[in-house]
């Protein structure tokens, strides 16, 4: 008797997951509690997929032998709960689809820089000619993938959502990017929550695994400190040396890994800042892990020029250069972002606030922000916060007004910086739409 699949959400993961779960013999019913878009309705009626819309109807899920819930839904809502109580598993399309597949996983987690050292990491890979595929909270579906292609290797990246919902998942070589409290409201507030979901990527790994991580920062160090993991440890640092992983000595990146050594000038890296050398290190330590060749490493550190949405220079307009952060979400990633600016800056701010503390970023905006565009439908703790450190301050809830006013405080030789620090959900879909609506009002000035 075929065992029941049931999937919670029809968006990438979901349908995906339902490609695969058909194709491995599964009965499956695939709810979505909104509107499905049509191109994955389309895949569903052409694999001969069961699904409903605008609802969950519970006989037809509570009956499930597996369940498979978005990454959006919390664990919370009272039918998963449900769920739960009835003793039906609730799992992730990366813990699904991984117990289909025998190849070689690096997995990638973070609160910032994991979608540029995923794609990097992948890069560095494909560049040599190795079967690699790109999944995960990032591009095509995993499952899908596995469905379709079934690569010899996978770089996936994994968001804390995503890790919440693995039970023996196990990627050979693990990466953690960074810890920075972020989705608090998803963890009862708690960041030691967060923190436990981040480190879930490392749970199931065994000595033969590697877990690649930031040695300089202090959550992700006193973690490993209070809970050992059986992997083996790479770390990587900017600030002091390492004996076995990745380091940074009088401008070059040293990649030094059992005995074996790799030297990359960091002056010659196509992307900038401080966390992109950050970012090559962890990459480069993966790559060099499955045996991608140092030429082929250093060449395409060289050319790989980074993520849309992430400090992406759109256009310079009368020697101003406008660029695009939108996909810095939080706090930190917007720190990294400033951090990064050598000239004086008019930067873009705000959103649906998640919590934010925007004191790590005071010093920051008093060194090189000459003026803030407060761009969301409550302003007033990022009023409150910078009024007072920055001549000018200004509101607008549309990406034109905000493009205007950037345009007009501007001046030859600044930089227009879109760096949110907040979610786009008050006035974007998300924030690629918020990304690409800015590229397009600078298109029209």
């Amino acid at each position: 008797m075929k065992k029941r699949l049931v999937i919670l959400g029809a968006g990438e993961s979901g349908v995906g997951t339902a490609i695969l779960g058909k194709k491995e013999k599964f009965e499956v019913f695939v709810s979505d509690r909104g509107i499905i878009k049509e191109n994955y309705k389309d895949v569903l009626k052409n694999n001969e997929i069961e699904w409903e819309e605008n609802q969950h109807t519970e006989s037809r899920i509570l009956n499930a032998d597996l369940v498979m819930k978005s990454p959006g839904i919390p664990d919370t809502v009272p039918l998963v709960i449900k769920l739960r109580e009835k003793g039906i598993p609730v799992i992730s399309e990366i813990e699904f689809a991984s117990a289909f597949t025998k190849a070689v996983i690096i997995g990638i987690t973070g609160s910032n820089g994991k979608t540029t050292t995923t794609m990097l990491t992948h890069y560095l890979i494909s560049q040599d000619g190795v079967d690699v595929g790109m999944a995960g909270n990032i591009g095509d579906s995993f499952a899908q993938m596995v469905a379709e292609n079934n690569h010899k290797n996978y770089v996936l990246e994994i968001s804390s959502f995503q890790l919440d919902g693995i039970v023996d998942f196990k990627p050979h070589i693990a990466i953690i990017t960074n810890i920075t409290p972020d989705h608090l409201d998803r963890y009862d507030n708690k960041f030691e929550n967060y923190i436990a979901s981040k480190f879930r990527i490392a749970m199931n790994q065994t000595e033969e695994d590697y877990l690649i991580y930031d040695a300089d920062d202090r959550v992700i160090t006193q973690w490993l400190e209070d809970h050992p993991v059986k992997s083996k440890l790479l770390p990587f640092s900017i600030e002091k040396k390492i004996e076995n992983g990745a380091y940074l000595k009088e401008g070059n990146i040293i990649l030094n890994i059992a005995n074996e050594q790799l030297t990359m000038p960091t002056k010659t890296l196509a992307l900038e800042g401080k966390h992109n050398i950050k970012n090559a290190m962890a990459a480069s330590t993966a790559a060099h892990l499955i045996n991608i060749r140092k030429q082929t490493i250093r060449r395409s550190l060289e050319s790989f020029h980074g993520v849309e949405h992430r400090l992406e220079k759109v256009l310079k307009i009368f020697n101003v250069q406008y660029i695009n952060d939108s996909k810095a979400t939080n706090v930190n990633a917007t720190y990294y972002a400033l951090e990064s600016m050598t000239t004086p800056t008019v930067w873009i701010v705000g959103g649906q606030d998640k919590g934010n503390d925007y004191g790590p970023l005071l010093p920051l905006v008093r060194e090189k922000v000459k003026a803030v565009i407060c761009l969301g439908l409550d302003n007033s703790k990022i009023i409150e916060s910078f009024g007072n450190i920055v001549d000018i301050i200004a509101e607008t809830s549309s990406m034109e007004g905000a493009v205007k006013m950037a345009y007009k405080f501007a001046e030859r030789g600044d930089t227009v910086l879109l760096s949110p620090a907040c979610a786009s959900f008050d006035l974007f879909e998300d924030y690629e739409d918020r990304g690409r609506q800015f590229k397009e009002e600078i298109r029209k000035l």
